[in-house]
């Protein structure tokens, strides 16, 4: 898979898959069906659900929370999961 230029800072998940695979310097076009490629993919389901229920927990669209602890990994995509715990935090206003 080929790096695109990747976001420095990250602030706010997102429910746009295009844009998460971009924190990685990646394209959707640049997945296939080898063992990295299906790994990303459940690691957006798993990044998706964290999403939710953060969200869900905290009354906030995505664009207002921050995954944090052992879910900030999956922040990343190809990033290894504990998956043990989840935290996650509202992102300040500017």
């Amino acid at each position: 898979m080929e790096k695109i230029n990747s976001i420095p800072e990250i602030v706010g998940e997102t429910t746009d898959v295009e844009a998460w695979l971009i924190r990685a310097g990646l394209r959707f076009s640049d997945l296939g069906n080898d063992a990295a490629s299906v790994a990303i993919r459940k690691q957006w389901r798993e990044y998706q659900a964290a999403v939710q229920r953060c969200c869900a927990s905290l009354h906030q669209p995505p664009s207002r929370i921050q995954l944090s602890g052992d879910y900030a990994i999956l922040r990343i995509p190809g990033a290894a999961s504990t998956n043990s715990g989840i935290s996650c935090r509202v992102v300040p206003s500017p």
